[in-house]
């Protein structure tokens, strides 16, 4: 019989831990919620949530959800670039990570976990080396090893490099360790943008260091 490794073992435990703290998460945000719902409308129109299609566990694909931050693009308004889209109110969002509450929903269906590496975009599939590819062995997370150690401020390489890490090691420790060292990033809005850009730059197949 073949025996299951500590990490296999743990996801099975992970798992019912992310449905019972996604859901209470959800009810304790509820209100707030509301709230920030209510704030995309006003200032950014509807819809109110942006959905994305990313890969999750094995490559599989799901729709991410996320509160909007982003004006539509608008060739008449020059808006065009994310830099150009991204406003302040949006940018406020995505420093406090408020942006991410309705990420709690895809963690109760089960396309997500609260800790792993990010969902990046669809495109990026055919791009990966086979290592780098490693880090769809595990549910992607809302926070993840690269989102502490210094989020979009990271090149590319060491974020990867990070995702492979956390999926070779991943223990309940860990991930309480990365919980707790969330709360402190958002706290001191470490890392949220990449310089010179509203979000990471682009990932180009063989691309090293995208940013310094």
């Amino acid at each position: 019989m073949m025996r299951l490794s500590p990490q296999y073992r743990y996801d099975i435990v992970k798992r019912a831990l992310d449905i019972i703290g996604a859901s209470i998460a959800l009810v304790v945000t509820a209100p707030m919620q509301l709230v920030v719902a209510g704030a995309v409308a006003v200032q950014l129109g509807r819809p109110v949530l942006f959905r994305q299609e990313r890969p999750g566990l094995n490559g599989r694909i799901f729709t991410l959800r996320k509160f909007r931050t982003m004006r539509n693009v608008s060739l008449a308004h020059g808006l065009v670039s994310d830099d150009e889209r991204l406003t302040r109110f949006g940018r406020i969002l995505r420093a406090t990570s408020m942006d991410e509450l309705p990420t709690l929903f895809n963690v109760v269906k089960g396309d997500m976990s609260m800790v792993g590496p990010r969902p990046l975009l669809v495109r990026y599939l055919s791009r990966y080396s086979s290592l780098e590819n490693r880090r769809h062995e595990v549910r992607p997370g809302i926070t993840g090893l690269a989102q502490v150690s210094g989020r979009n401020s990271l090149s590319w390489s060491r974020k990867f490099q990070l995702d492979v890490e956390y999926v070779d090691h991943r223990t309940f420790a860990l991930d309480t360790s990365i919980v707790f060292r969330t709360l402190r990033s958002v706290v001191r809005r470490e890392g949220v943008t990449a310089e010179g850009n509203a979000a990471m730059p682009e990932f180009e197949q063989g691309v090293q260091n995208v940013s310094t």
